[in-house]
């Protein structure tokens, strides 16, 4: 026997005024907010939600693909320039991993080579 479809009409077999919905409240209507308690939503998972509004609240943030300045040292020759389109032919990033989550260069050694850098770099 299928389910019995709510507010759908007298044909529906629960069909009438309110639907076996009640009067008036938060439950009788379409759809109930986010934030409602009394559903299994407990307030210390979306205590960790930060307090954004709009489309992206649930969205993550992408960070990009960092790469060590050791590893350039030996894949350059000076005065080269470093772009993503020289990093990806060098095999230290892949095409899909530059592209979807940008690339910056990290590194606490120091680097021997004068290279020109079109990507991000830290300090």
């Amino acid at each position: 026997m299928s389910k019995k479809r709510l507010g759908r009409g007298y044909g529906s077999g629960k069909g009438g005024h309110t639907s076996s919905r009640g009067q008036k409240g938060q439950k009788t209507r379409s759809s109930i907010h986010v934030l409602f308690e009394g559903l299994k939503v407990k307030k210390s998972t979306l205590k960790k939600f930060p307090l954004l509004r709009g489309k992206g609240k649930f969205a993550a943030k992408l960070k990009p693909v960092t790469i060590d300045i050791k590893k350039l040292e030996g894949k350059y020759k000076k005065s080269d320039k470093v772009t993503l389109e020289s990093l990806v032919k060098k095999g230290l990033v892949t095409q899909s991993d530059s592209t979807k989550y940008g690339v910056k260069i990290l590194g606490k050694s120091e680097l021997k080579k004068d290279l020109i850098f079109e990507v991000p770099v830290s300090k």
